[in-house]
């Protein structure tokens, strides 16, 4: 026999409690979305200092590392905080506590200074879901508007090459916003190796020289780049030879950054001796000898720092970038202490850091070290630990009181982030039409019901 719990009929009573506690429920959350607001001005003006710089990669990483927060949702509050430094009405009615953070963190994937009336006037009206299905449409627009571009400047490509009647020859073309990057970038670099050529060939005692128009040097980097093109072959090189870079570097200097030495790359360019370190910490490495006149009197076979085995049981115990906040997935290997001064290639003297760290650790004057139960410890150029989770900040008794206090000037009450919605489907396809500037004009009516107020 089934046992069914007696029906419990509410009392007015208690539906007058249940309202209060629903309003006071809305209303805690309009002042946690206007305190959301202040957390967002104060990452943004963080941001902008770059009060993160202090070893971390970014904002975002520091946030994360800080608060707790997940890096996913740290970087979408750094974005949503840049992105309303631009949109001061939406800005404004968040920190009023009007609008919902669901909102704002819709509305600003897609708002400009030029829309953003439009889409406040949607996040008033709408629910959290209605804003989110207008900014999927809204980008579906945009998406194809810049498809559309992307083929039309594709299909407008050309280059002409033609000899004019004087003999001479004239190029004129149109290229993709990527391709002329390209060039310009390889032209501004055949340009100046012309322009350092001719300064170091020129003689001091040479009158002032006819110096070539900026037009005129163009044109000759354009000869210098098909020039090399052709001694190449086309041929960029297999991808290992193209992107190696040797760097020469003395014993001594290897073995103590402060003792002299040489260390400089292929070309010359000197390096400091503490950078040679970080590259040779997971590198490929060729010992060469030289006589007192600096003939080479032997050369080592090539051998790899860390080798394929060890760099796997790298990757599989330290999972990413060991520094604090980080967790990047690819990086390099590091050693702990140096093998230039005896530290052995083994898993327990290696860690694994992004290039960005392993920079920071080998030339921005951080330090790490293993402690006797085999954790690594960060330490800041000052000496400070740089711990992997900070200490947690106080937080007051109260903190809803805290919070009604700062807010004291702001009219929060249970129905300020009420949206005017009263139950009427939401036709997406007029909210656009009504809506982007980029959609086809059709009547304007309201996207959300029949009977509401039109739009702007």
């Amino acid at each position: 026999m089934e046992m069914r719990s007696p029906e419990i009929i509410p009392t007015p009573e208690h539906l007058v409690k249940l309202e209060r506690l629903g309003d006071e429920i809305a209303e805690v959350s309009a002042h946690l979305d206007a305190a959301t607001a202040r957390l967002l001005d104060l990452i943004r003006d963080f941001d902008a200092q770059e009060g993160w710089g202090g070893g971390f990669r970014s904002c975002a990483d520091w946030l994360s590392w800080r608060t707790g927060l997940d890096k996913g949702a740290a970087r979408e509050r750094v974005r949503v905080a840049r992105a309303l430094a631009t949109l001061p009405r939406i800005a404004s009615a968040f920190a009023c506590g009007e609008i919902s953070y669901a909102k704002v963190r819709a509305v600003t994937r897609v708002a400009t200074p030029e829309t953003e009336e439009r889409l406040l006037g949607v996040a008033r009206a709408g629910t959290a879901a209605h804003v989110e299905r207008v900014v999927r449409g809204w980008r579906r627009v945009d998406r194809q508007a810049e498809a559309q571009e992307s083929a039309r400047q594709h299909k407008s490509r050309g280059l002409h090459v033609y000899q004019d009647d004087d003999g001479m020859f004239v190029i004129r073309g149109r290229v993709a916003p990527e391709v002329g990057a390209l060039l310009q970038r390889a032209l501004e670099a055949a340009r100046e190796t012309l322009y350092q050529q001719t300064r170091a060939e020129a003689r001091p005692t040479d009158p002032a020289q006819d110096i070539p128009t900026m037009a005129q040097q163009h044109a000759d980097a354009m000869a210098l780049l098909a020039a090399s093109a052709l001694h190449q072959g086309l041929d960029p090189g297999a991808p290992g030879e193209r992107y190696q870079v040797v760097v020469h570097v003395d014993a001594a200097a290897l073995a103590d950054p402060d003792q002299p030495g040489q260390s400089v790359l292929e070309d010359g360019v000197r390096v400091s001796a503490e950078t040679f370190r970080r590259l040779a910490c997971d590198a490929s490495r060729v010992v060469m000898r030289h006589d007192a006149d600096g003939r080479v009197v032997e050369v080592g076979a090539r051998t790899r720092t860390i080798p394929p085995a060890l760099r796997r049981a790298l990757h599989h115990r330290d999972r990413g970038c060991r520094f604090p906040g980080c967790g990047l997935r690819f990086g390099e290997g590091h050693h702990v202490r140096h093998w230039a001064e005896g530290g052995p290639t083994t898993l327990s003297n290696l860690a694994m850091l992004c290039r960005r760290h392993h920079r920071t650790v080998h030339e921005e004057g951080y330090q790490v070290t293993r402690q006797p139960d085999g954790a690594l410890q960060f330490r800041r150029p000052d000496g400070r630990v740089l711990a992997d989770v900070p200490p947690p900040v106080a937080v007051p008794a109260d903190p809803v009181h805290v919070l009604r206090s700062r807010h004291a000037g702001l009219r929060i009450h249970p129905r300020t982030a009420c949206p005017d919605w009263h139950g009427e489907r939401l036709d997406v396809g007029w909210a656009i039409d009504v809506l982007h500037p980029r959609a086809n004009p059709l009547p304007r009516r309201s996207p959300i019901g029949a009977s509401e107020a039109e739009l702007p």
